[in-house]
């Protein structure tokens, strides 16, 4: 269902208009769309203050919603009223990006391991029994994660260029990976460099056939969010913990052997840092996984929105009740 047959298909508020014959006004009632509402809130969970976005029925099946680097739960905000009438859903921002706020305190280490958790206490502290996932990027070694540690929580997962194969690493990573070999404060540099605003932009532009349909708000908001003081040395903290990720790949794909979640993979297929080959490679582990492409970049939400959450709801309504 696209958002002209989603909007099309629900109620809303009666408006009045009127029309003149002769002397006489006749009232004429029509419908208006009624788009589901996107709340915000927080909640402490793991010693953080969580920031998050919600909207649908609180019960109705959930879909938690894992955002990537370098945005936050800002990128579900066209997302989100496509799948609320249906399913109740939920964003949360990440440690270190968005508006989630780590008091200093804490003393938090920046992790995959720690976001992890960070999200395992999240769902917990909502109270989230059971879930769909949605993992993009950064989201998808959270996630799964999460997924392995309480497999009996997961109910389907939908990766959006989220990977989890070597193959699915393009050649977009080679800065990273020199980094990961040596993480001299030099290789820091070259990696802090591709952190700029423009190269910032650059995630969301290359390999879509048409930038034009990238909205500014996503990646200004991105880099005003990098520029806050401390950050950067969390994100390249984080770059560097990346390679923890590669190392348990084998880990996830024994997750999908194991559980066999239904997974739906769909991919910006000219996305240059996840490759296609990593959205195939699910069914090589996972005969419940189902592979789609689409004519764009990493990004796919700023331009394929609609696409996705058609094929989100057709997938869900198969795989949870």
């Amino acid at each position: 269902m696209n958002r002209r047959d989603f909007i099309a298909s629900t109620t809303g508020a009666i408006a009045m208009a009127t029309s003149v014959t002769g002397s006489a006004a006749v009232e004429v009632k029509k419908e208006s769309p009624k788009v589901p509402h996107t709340s915000i809130h927080r909640i402490d969970a793991d010693g953080v203050n969580v920031f998050y976005r919600e909207a649908g029925p609180a019960d109705a099946p959930v879909v938690l919603l894992l955002h990537g680097f370098p945005t936050s739960s800002f990128q579900y905000r066209e997302l989100m009223p496509l799948l609320a009438d249906r399913y109740h859903v939920i964003a949360p921002d990440l440690p270190g990006f968005g508006f989630t706020e780590v008091p200093a305190e804490r003393h938090y280490t920046y992790t995959f391991d720690a976001l992890a958790k960070t999200i395992t206490a999240f769902t917990e502290a909502l109270q989230l029994k059971r879930y769909a996932l949605y993992v993009f990027d950064y989201g998808a070694p959270t996630g799964l994660r999460v997924a392995m540690a309480h497999p009996e929580r997961v109910t389907a997962i939908v990766s959006q260029n989220g990977n989890a194969y070597e193959e699915g690493l393009g050649d977009a990573w080679a800065p990273i990976r020199h980094y990961w070999s040596d993480p001299s404060p030099a290789n820091r540099e070259v990696v802090h460099q591709a952190l700029s605003p423009e190269g910032l932009k650059s995630q969301y532009t290359e390999g879509v056939p048409h930038p034009e349909r990238i909205k500014p708000e996503g990646y200004t908001l991105d880099a005003a969010m990098i520029a806050r003081p401390g950050n950067m040395d969390i994100q390249l903290d984080l770059f560097l913990d990346y390679a923890n990720n590669v190392k348990l790949y084998p880990a996830f794909q024994e997750y999908f052997r194991k559980s066999k979640p239904p997974l739906l993979a769909i991919w910006g297929k000219h996305d240059p840092f996840f490759i296609p080959p990593g959205a195939e490679a699910f069914r090589r582990d996972n005969p419940n996984a189902t592979v789609q492409f689409l004519d764009t970049g990493h990004f796919a939400l700023e331009t394929h929105v609609e696409e996705v959450a058609t094929a989100m709801r057709q997938f869900l309504a198969k795989s949870i009740s």
